[in-house]
């Protein structure tokens, strides 16, 4: 048997883990009593142990100060969130989650499991997309490939249907929304175009309730709550809950005894919501996401009238308003009949099943959702401008993909250029974003101005980008691997996150018991070994050559020492190997 390649579904509001076995996709293990679904929750206990999932939520209203949720709103930040005395990022707060859906996966299973896909969303930057392959690393998962949440979910609905279409997959979960137009030939699944917006979703939907909810208190009771007091953490878990009701139910009654006290004494909560206030409330954001409709539409040149299925993604698709709108947009009842909260799971275990080579698997082809791009100088009406944004790869292109572009120097004997990268649409680099820079020195001296620089964007299947910059003369050569902008974490800091990590998640009642007997399958130190070693690979062909020799013959001592099951061989090697990729990092 091959290894087993889990699918993750890493999500804002909920996380599921899957599997493709016996010809269709299986969730795995219980998040929850009696559902495979696990809160995206992760908190402290009274006495500092770690909880992760539903004992985690169950405590978030009394306990908001040591619970953390929708941390995949924040990853890609450059930033640390708070949990008990210490700080951590957001990549080390969805690894924990992650190892627990992997244990549960483990626990399905009876068996190791050490490889992964993981989905993101479709409009993910380039800098979210690395700090979730890193969340991974920590977790002590090789992430094989992330693909993006539309595409998962287009595989579950069209799995073994060997079906000709062009279907739209609207998914709106609790942080964020995506779109995709989708081709669908056979077993072969095409992303044509993506758009979306990466805060915005059902979490939204809970704070316009609260603040209703809030505002009514003000108004009606002369109530003000506190910021980050329990009774507002009660609130907002009613908030969510009356959400869900009103998808079924016409109104819905808030009711909160002893929520505080007005003059000294207890003060009930009592009050009715009624569906049609509701959707005013959240009318903006669903307006929103069907602009995003209609930009993914164009993008594929397309029409509504072209569509022959909208496929639902997320748990927000429940909303009542939402399927009317997409119904009077497309003139056809959206398909939600693969549950939305777990599809997205399902669909990246049959990837997991492409990859690793399961027969009677569909064919992906995926896309960039963004534009990569480079700056250069134009004279406009003979004045210069620095700032012009040359398109390398266009947005909605499929990956994966290389593109090349000439461009020129602009003075005489010009030794040096400053390479810019950046991701986005508009026409001036300084409206988009940043994503790397590097310098070639040393051109040739006698070179005339307009000697000729050859650009190279190489984009993998992961959104990786690799861009080099060649004299074309001379062949001299610089190159970078874009793979997180914000906060690279690699080598020493990369093994010190997962020592942290591992050390918090052992000090809770979620570690398995095939975790505490110290089997030497699941050690850290392979761990981190695995995540290190798919580190190095990465930056094999962006070193000098004695930087590589170097790092060859550690992950070879690393590989050896792994092989053999000797753990105490490896402790040196790697702890070499983090250090010099610390070093060469900084």
């Amino acid at each position: 048997m091959n290894e087993p390649i889990i699918g993750i579904d890493l999500g804002t509001t909920n996380s599921e883990v899957a599997l493709f076995v016996d010809g269709q996709p299986r969730l795995l293990g219980e998040g929850s009593p009696g559902s495979p679904i696990l809160p995206s929750v992760v908190g402290l206990d009274d006495n500092g142990v770690l909880l992760v999932g539903e004992t985690a939520r169950n405590q978030l209203a009394v306990h908001p100060e040591r619970t953390i949720k929708s941390i995949k709103r924040r990853m890609g930040e450059n930033t640390t969130i708070p949990l008990g005395d210490k700080d951590y990022t957001p990549q080390e707060i969805s690894a924990l989650i992650l190892k627990r859906l992997r244990d549960m996966a483990q626990q399905a299973l009876g068996c190791p499991v050490h490889k992964a896909v993981i989905t993101v969303p479709a409009y993910f930057s380039d800098a979210q997309r690395q700090a979730t392959r890193e969340a991974g690393w920590i977790a002590g998962l090789d992430v094989v490939r992330m693909i993006n949440e539309p595409t998962a979910a287009a595989l579950a609905y069209e799995a073994g249907r060997n079906s000709r279409k062009q279907v739209l997959v609207y998914d709106l979960g609790g942080g964020t929304f995506d779109v995709s137009v989708v081709r669908i030939e056979g077993d072969v699944v095409e992303v044509i175009s993506s758009h979306g917006n990466n805060h915005l979703g059902g979490d939204d939907f809970d704070q316009e309730l609260l603040d209703h909810i809030l505002d009514e208190l003000e108004s009606e009771h002369q109530v003000t709550l506190p910021p980050n007091s329990p009774a507002l953490g009660r609130l907002l878990r009613g908030a969510e809950a009356a959400k869900k009701v009103l998808s079924d139910h016409p109104f819905v009654r808030i009711e909160e005894e002893f929520l505080t006290e007005r003059q000294g004494v207890p003060f009930h909560l009592g009050m009715e919501i009624d569906r049609t206030t509701y959707e005013k409330m959240i009318l903006p954001y669903v307006e929103e996401t069907l602009e995003a409709v209609h930009v993914a539409l164009r993008d594929a040149g397309l029409t509504a009238r072209d569509i022959q299925e909208v496929l639902l993604v997320g748990g927000s698709t429940r909303t009542p308003l939402v399927r009317e709108r997409l119904e009077e947009i497309f003139g056809q009842v959206p398909r939600g009949e693969v549950n939305p909260d777990l599809c997205v799971a399902m669909g990246a275990a049959i990837q997991g099943a492409i990859i690793g080579g399961h027969p009677g698997t569909a064919v992906l082809v995926d896309i960039t959702p963004y534009t990569f791009g480079t700056r250069a100088l134009e004279y406009v009406d003979d004045r210069p401008n620095p700032d012009m944004y040359v398109p390398v790869i266009p947005r909605n292109t499929p990956i994966p993909v290389s593109r090349s572009e000439l461009f020129f120097t602009v003075n005489d004997g010009q030794e040096s250029v400053d390479v810019r990268v950046y991701q986005g649409e508009h026409p001036d680099v300084r409206h988009n974003i940043l994503i790397g820079q590097f310098h070639i020195d040393g051109l040739d001296r006698k070179a005339p101005a307009h000697n000729p620089i050859l650009m190279r964007f190489d984009l993998d299947l992961d959104g990786v980008l690799k861009v080099s910059a060649m004299e074309k003369a001379t062949g001299l050569e610089k190159r970078i691997t874009i793979d997180n902008t914000l906060a690279p974490m690699g080598g020493a800091r990369l093994a010190q996150a997962q020592e942290r990590i591992t050390a918090l998640y052992g000090n809770g009642d979620e570690a398995p018991a095939d975790q505490e007997q110290g089997d030497a399958g699941d050690h850290p130190d392979l761990a981190r070994a695995r995540a290190i070693i798919a580190k190095t690979q990465g930056l094999l062909n962006d070193v000098l050559e004695e930087d590589r020799e170097d790092m060859i013959t550690l992950v070879a001592a690393i590989s050896e020492a792994m092989t053999k099951g000797d753990i105490a061989a490896l402790k040196q090697p790697l702890h070499d190997l983090s250090e010099l990729l610390f070093y060469l990092e900084t």
